[in-house]
């Protein structure tokens, strides 16, 4: 099923501000947040509808990469049978409070609201950082989409203790400080009465727990550095400077964390005969004099080999064939573009004596002199230039 349009998706129009575009995620989260639609699995869907929309449209970045290249310029939103169908996309519900609680005040951040609700309080949860890496693809690879490998130097979950930072994985207490709860309410007598501030709790870093003995294998982090094969399926029609993303394929989170991103920077190889203008694929094609006079028939390269081409009869410099469906597909299934073939036509620098003959006596030929009508559209072509 088509993703529908994030702006579509918030009511907000596409030159809305980053405010505007927080205060309608607000309404849509709390209009179909769960605990207000208790069994209303159309009403879970959109409010992670929205929470995705809104993980795209609050950050500039991938905000200018959607509004250039659509949901196929944000990789972690086309998971769902798009053109990145290889990616994980979509957002769980831990994803959406994760990210999103800040902005409401708490984990589920409706204060009010059941199950989602803790009243402000929110352990953290370390999140470890991206990774970039470039892939450099040929057009042909470009044309069908390709797999490719990446063995990654990143932190990995430590496999002695699971990720808990903990020697045996299970010495593991309850922050004595906070209770757990992962900050600390502070109570302070003013002119205007008594102010409470929560802040975190600074004896679990906000976790919430203490880990009594350090995994010697970690120094208690929970992850060490190793590596990883992560395989990556980029979608056709990708263009230099794209930027792809898999979800949770960075160095992985202290603790049992939430992995960071691997963002896929995509460089195109220059082709030897094609130009890319878009979906378009250009070739300038130099024609001989007699090809060009008597018609005939060339071959093409194209990304899937060669195509045959009938020139005809009296073709002239400048003329423009095109292939169609011959070029590159859209990123986003908006169809194929076309191999457009310039033509040109190919004067020898020098002549051997009977070439030279040969081509006196075309000279002194009417039917080899330009007309007035062949000289104006001449004119008119080149004059179009420069207006």
């Amino acid at each position: 099923m088509a993703k529908r349009d994030y702006y579509e998706v918030l009511e907000v129009s596409k030159t809305a501000s980053a405010e505007e575009i927080k205060k309608a995620y607000r309404k849509k989260a709390i209009q179909y947040h769960p605990d207000r639609n208790p069994g209303d699995k159309g009403a879970e869907e959109k409010f992670k509808e929205a929470a995705e929309a809104y993980d795209v449209l609050s950050n500039p970045d991938k905000r200018a990469r959607y509004d250039q290249f659509g949901h196929a310029g944000v990789s972690g939103a086309a998971g769902n049978g798009g053109p990145f169908g290889g990616f994980s996309g979509g957002m769980s519900m831990d994803d959406i409070f994760s990210m999103f609680g800040n902005i409401f005040g708490g984990r589920g951040g409706f204060g009010g609201f059941g199950g989602y609700s803790d009243g402000g309080a929110s352990q953290r949860k370390f999140r470890g950082s991206d990774l970039r890496v470039k892939v450099k693809l040929t057009l042909k690879e470009i044309s069908t989409g390709v797999e490719k490998k990446f063995k990654l130097k990143k932190y990995v979950t430590c496999q002695h203790c699971h990720g808990t930072g903990a020697e045996d994985g299970t010495s593991v207490d309850t922050c004595p400080t906070c209770h757990g709860s992962g900050s600390v309410v502070r109570e302070q007598q003013t002119l205007l009465g008594v102010v409470r501030t929560r802040t975190t709790c600074s004896t679990c870093g906000g976790e919430g727990k203490v880990i009594k003995n350090k995994c010697k294998a970690c120094s208690g982090e929970g992850v060490v550095y190793g590596e990883e094969i992560v395989t990556v399926k980029i979608p056709a029609g990708v263009g230099e400077g794209m930027q792809l993303s898999m979800r949770q394929k960075g160095n992985a989170g202290k603790h049992n964390g939430i992995p960071g991103d691997l963002l896929i920077l995509v460089e195109e190889e220059e082709d030897k005969t094609l130009i890319r203008d878009g979906n378009n694929l250009i070739y300038n094609l130099l024609l001989s004099i007699p090809t060009a006079a008597l018609g005939g028939t060339v071959e093409i390269p194209t990304i899937d080999g060669k195509a045959k081409v009938k020139i005809e009869p009296g073709t002239q410099p400048g003329k423009v064939l095109r292939l169609r469906g011959k070029g590159l597909p859209d990123v986003n299934g908006y169809g194929t573009g076309d191999l457009v073939v310039n033509v040109s036509i190919y004067v020898p620098e020098t002549l051997s004596k009977e070439e030279k003959h040969v081509l006196e006596k075309w000279e002194d030929s009417d039917n080899f002199k330009p007309d007035t009508g062949v000289k104006e559209k001449i004119f008119k072509k080149f004059k179009s230039l420069f207006d």
